[in-house]
């Protein structure tokens, strides 16, 4: 049987990514070109600055691609690409890219939701992994628990009412101006923190799956503000701790809930935020009691990366799923169209 290879692009925030691979889930190039040190100095993503350094960027990384796997382009089956979600003008760049590449090698072009890929993160990193399994999407923009049917079957279960949980993370780091991005920072100093020396609420929502970190967010500012207005001593470290808890707790509980309810013995974490150290211990801890097996990516593949997008991309195209050169960016495409 022919190996199917790969070239997929990403694009869809800071990250120019390129990466090719080998029949889905052997990587054999994954080149990604961060932006967050120019973005630092503005505390978060500047569109327009993200998509020009993605114009500046996107032929080296594509040519350290190509380089790195040691193929030529006529070897390549498909081309993958995020169409969606992220930043429009950021998108179109990788997407413009992708689509001119397929067209003049005459070669299909498969567009992928941005939030399969982190899910398929998993099948690159544990390859006896196979659905179907629950897996928990936490990032930046997402907080969802899936049910994981098939490589192309997805079922939402639940998924957050107002803030996702990195988003929380990044607002309460720049209200405590700890810089940007605000997960791995918090997730350091909540290591040398009291996670007990402030009782911030916990939103379970009756029996449901879905999410809520707004009231959360909330209770820290006013705690921040109160403490301020009191004049009385923060210790950022003790406020890292209890936030960080607060949200892996309900992450985790969630999540275990949702496996057992299902009756299913594996969940995957994915998405940037199950690179988070507190997340990963707790939710471990909690599947081992009810023996359930956690698993999740390396943290170069929980962070955005053009692997995953091939990774999903593969088990698209040999779904028969094909695009042409209409497909277009849509900054708001949504799980459910996976």
């Amino acid at each position: 049987m022919k190996d199917i290879i790969t070239l997929s692009m990403e694009s869809s925030c800071d990250e120019t990514a390129v990466a090719i691979l080998k029949n889905g889930r052997e990587i054999l190039a994954n080149i990604v070109s961060t932006q967050i040190e120019l973005h630092k100095k503005f505390g978060g993503v500047v569109p327009e600055v993200a998509s020009r350094k993605h114009i500046e960027n996107i032929d080296a990384v594509f040519q350290e691609a190509i380089d790195t796997a040691n193929i030529e382009l006529e070897d390549i089956d498909h081309i993958s690409v995020t169409y969606g979600p992220g930043l429009v003008g950021a998108l179109l760049v990788g997407l413009s890219y992708a689509k001119a590449l397929a067209f003049s090698l005459n070669k299909p072009l498969v567009g992928v939701n941005h939030m399969q890929g982190h899910i398929c993160a998993n099948y690159i990193e544990h390859k006896d992994l196979k659905p179907p399994f629950i897996t928990l999407v936490v990032s930046g923009g997402h907080t969802h628990l899936v049910e994981v049917k098939d490589y192309n079957s997805y079922e939402i279960l639940g998924r957050t009412r107002d803030d996702a949980s990195g988003e929380a993370f990044d607002k309460i780091a720049r209200a405590m101006n700890l810089g940007y991005p605000g997960g791995p920072i918090i997730d350091k100093l909540a290591k040398l923190g009291n996670k007990k020396a402030i009782d911030f609420p916990r939103a379970y929502i009756d029996d449901s799956y879905d999410f809520s970190f707004s009231g959360l967010k909330s209770a820290v500012l006013n705690y921040l503000n109160g403490q301020k207005m009191k004049n009385k001593e923060i210790v950022v470290e003790d406020v890292a701790a209890s936030f960080q808890e607060a949200v892996v707790e309900v992450l985790a509980t969630k999540a275990i809930k949702a496996a057992l309810e299902k009756n299913y013995k594996t969940i995957a974490l994915s998405g940037g935020v199950a690179a988070n150290s507190a997340l990963r211990e707790k939710i471990s801890q909690m599947g081992k009691k009810h023996d359930i097996e956690i698993k999740y990516p390396a943290l170069s593949l929980c962070t955005d990366n053009a692997a995953m997008i091939g990774c999903a991309g593969y088990y698209n195209f040999i779904n028969c799923k094909r695009d042409d050169m209409s497909l277009n960016a849509v900054p708001n495409l949504k799980i459910d169209t996976i």
